[in-house]
């Protein structure tokens, strides 16, 4: 069987680099509860939205204005029947010139059709990345979703 992680991409007139400090901000365009950092190689965070979502990430790429990579070490989703099938699955935002607008690419490696997360996942993604962080990269101020 072949899987398809699940991505979103947009575009704004924003530059690359303003793009990448927005990612970086998760507080700003996640709803729920941080603890740690999101802005350098090697930090760890954890995200929770009681009582249905707990998550560990730790960044594995960061590479300034083209990408970040967070790998989900721990996961507790209390809506699924397997609560930790976010484990070991990568969190990757890909950033690009295109021609005087930039590109931001969402794949979130190890979410694809098939699994049990699948729809309510992507459709978080969708609120969260094609909303609330697309209007936080575009405004300076993330329209955020609650679930």
């Amino acid at each position: 069987m072949t899987t398809s992680d699940y991505t979103i991409a947009f575009t704004v007139d924003q530059t690359p680099e303003e793009a990448f400090a927005a990612i970086n901000n998760p507080r700003a365009w996640w709803t729920g509860e941080f603890e740690g950092n999101s802005d350098k190689l090697g930090s760890e965070f954890t995200y929770q939205y009681e009582p249905h979502h707990y998550s560990k990430q730790t960044v594995t790429e960061f590479i300034p204005g083209k990408k970040v990579v967070w790998l989900v070490s721990e996961s507790q989703l209390n809506f699924l029947k397997d609560k930790s099938e976010w484990d070991g699955t990568k969190i990757t935002f890909d950033i690009a010139k295109k021609g005087e607008r930039t590109e931001v690419r969402f794949t979130h490696d190890g979410l694809y059709p098939g699994i049990e997360c699948y729809d309510a996942c992507s459709s978080a993604w969708v609120s969260l990345v094609g909303k609330s962080l697309r209007t936080l990269i575009a405004t300076g101020v993330a329209e955020k979703t609650t679930f």
